[in-house]
């Protein structure tokens, strides 16, 4: 009998965790040009949607927004890596990564990506006083979830 109730406790946990559950996905637009090519053998989508997803708990937790409705409304979590200058940069959920960037690096580009992903997963779930925040404080705590996940830049 404590074996079922325990089964039906960590079913009712699991489904719990699961109501309003995120989404997280990747696509790879520039998979033909040499950092798409890179991004694809040296980082991969698979790997992006589980950061992407150990991102957006860390921040969560690191912010105290544990449950849904403490949270920005977001359903989904995207990632596009494309044949765009720059490094990367957020727009509402959307994460856009330059394969450029990702072909040019010189270096352990999987640490790279991840320490890129994890600043610009907490653009997606910061709250910016309706656009009305300092550019330098969002940056700057965009910059502080980074580097308290241990993910320190490269330069």
């Amino acid at each position: 009998m404590k074996l079922q109730v325990a089964a039906v406790a960590s079913l009712l946990v699991a489904l719990a965790a699961t109501a309003g559950a995120v989404t997280f996905d990747a696509s790879n637009t520039a998979s033909g040009t040499p950092g798409g090519k890179r991004f694809n053998r040296d980082v991969g989508l698979a790997y992006s949607k589980k950061v992407l997803s150990y991102a957006s708990t860390f921040i969560w937790n690191t912010f105290n927004q544990r449950a849904a409705s403490a949270r920005k409304p977001v359903n989904a979590v995207t990632l596009v890596v494309e044949d765009i200058g720059g490094v990367a940069f957020t727009s509402a959920n959307g994460i856009h990564l330059s394969a450029q960037y990702v072909g040019g690096y010189s270096g352990d580009v999987k640490r790279e990506v991840t320490r890129v992903l994890y600043h610009e997963a907490a653009h997606v779930w910061q709250w910016d006083g309706q656009g009305n925040a300092n550019g330098g404080l969002i940056e700057g705590i965009a910059d502080f979830v980074r580097l308290k996940a241990g993910f320190a830049p490269g330069h």
